[in-house]
């Protein structure tokens, strides 16, 4: 339960920094039938005699929009942890479709932009369902605008598409369930904001949003394809400096029986014991302390994974070269044996590339 809290508390800030933009850009027109056909304050002033609206008539539409949407992506995200505990994605899977999600986020960008040649590549709903909103969005009913925030689990915007591969690798319907349902509050302010807009100011904010958030949904893109990188250990972004150099403890220090024992002095992040066995301790809270070691080759190596009061995305843990994943404890150790490595670099990172580090393993290295 407490990683369905975090993976929530995650997706909300993840739906109110980037989501939103990326979503509005590509639902808005949804939203734009939504609050346009039930409402129009700004058209139809109160004649004197007539009362005024009240704040809630203006803000039922888009309330039910998102009442809506709430409940497809909940459902949906309950589905994809089912999905996902019945077949676990690799790393390195999970990290080409994070990639393949950001070549996605870029042509919505560069859809929102014009650009004519990427056109045929957007994915894009049948025209019965194009029919369909369109009928909803002319209709009176109060329950049309829940319809059509229903429906936009149909038309998903890059970041959803992130967020659902997020959904998939929870491993279970509650935790899959809270990471889409944080995502869509987390997006809510935003489309409560872009109600009010589209009500004021009709379809000439509407194109304008289209290029703000363009540029938005890019930057986002870029980002997206940088993660799922790092995510299948092809390539780090963090400092590649080593934080500490190996430890070698003076002769007496460690005992051969508290070696056999498996208990190494732990000096520091990296130390080697009298028989020679090399212990790596990763610190494990809101990310990852420290990014970069600097270990010996040609000699066992056990990767201490310790977690302090650890949370959010550095608890899921993997190392997509040997196509290691662990979900870090809260408070304690997870030991993982790296064998005996040769001379080179070995990258760690999140489940979803936000965060990682490497591991330089060298001849020389002291």
């Amino acid at each position: 339960m407490s990683s369905a809290l975090a993976l929530f508390a995650t997706s909300v800030g993840t739906g109110l920094l980037a989501g939103g933009a990326s979503c509005a850009a590509v639902q808005g027109g949804l939203l734009a039938g939504a609050a346009g056909r039930r409402t129009r304050p700004f058209e139809n002033p109160p004649q004197p005699g007539n009362a005024r609206p009240g704040l809630a008539e203006p803000l039922a539409p888009v309330g039910v929009f998102l009442a809506g949407k709430l409940l497809s992506h909940t459902l949906l995200g309950a589905l994809l942890g089912v999905f996902g505990a019945a077949l676990q994605p690799s790393p390195r899977t999970r990290a080409v479709l994070l990639i393949a999600a950001g070549v996605l986020m870029l042509l919505f960008a560069l859809d929102l932009f014009g650009v004519k040649a990427v056109g045929r590549l957007v994915p894009r709903p049948p025209a019965s369902f194009g029919r369909l909103v369109r009928r909803r969005s002319k209709s009176g009913s109060k329950l049309a605008p829940g319809l059509l925030g229903f429906a936009t689990v149909l038309i998903p915007c890059g970041v959803t598409l992130s967020v659902e591969l997020v959904a998939v690798t929870s491993g279970s319907a509650v935790a899959g369930a809270a990471v889409m349902a944080g995502f869509v509050l987390g997006t809510a302010p935003l489309f409560a904001a872009l109600d009010y807009a589209f009500r004021r100011a009709g379809q000439a904010f509407s194109g304008r949003l289209g290029i703000v958030t363009g540029a938005v949904v890019l930057g986002i893109a870029v980002w997206t394809v940088a993660s799922g990188l790092q995510a299948g250990g092809w390539y780090s972004t963090v400092d590649t400096t080593p934080a500490a150099a190996a430890v070698q403890p003076e002769p007496g220090t460690t005992s051969e029986a508290q070696s056999r024992a498996g208990a190494p002095a732990l000096e520091g992040p990296v130390t080697v014991d009298a028989l020679g066995n090399q212990t790596l301790v990763l610190t494990v809270t809101d990310v990852y302390e420290p990014t970069a070691f600097a270990a010996r080759s040609g000699v066992p190596t056990t990767l201490i994974l310790r977690g302090k009061d650890s949370g959010g995305c550095a608890r899921a843990f993997t190392i997509p070269e040997l196509g290691v994943q662990e979900i870090a404890k809260r408070d304690g150790d997870i030991n993982i044996d790296l064998g005996t490595r040769k001379p080179g670099k070995l990258i760690f990172s999140c489940a979803m590339g936000m965060q990682g580090g490497q591991i330089d393993f060298k001849e020389d290295a002291a």
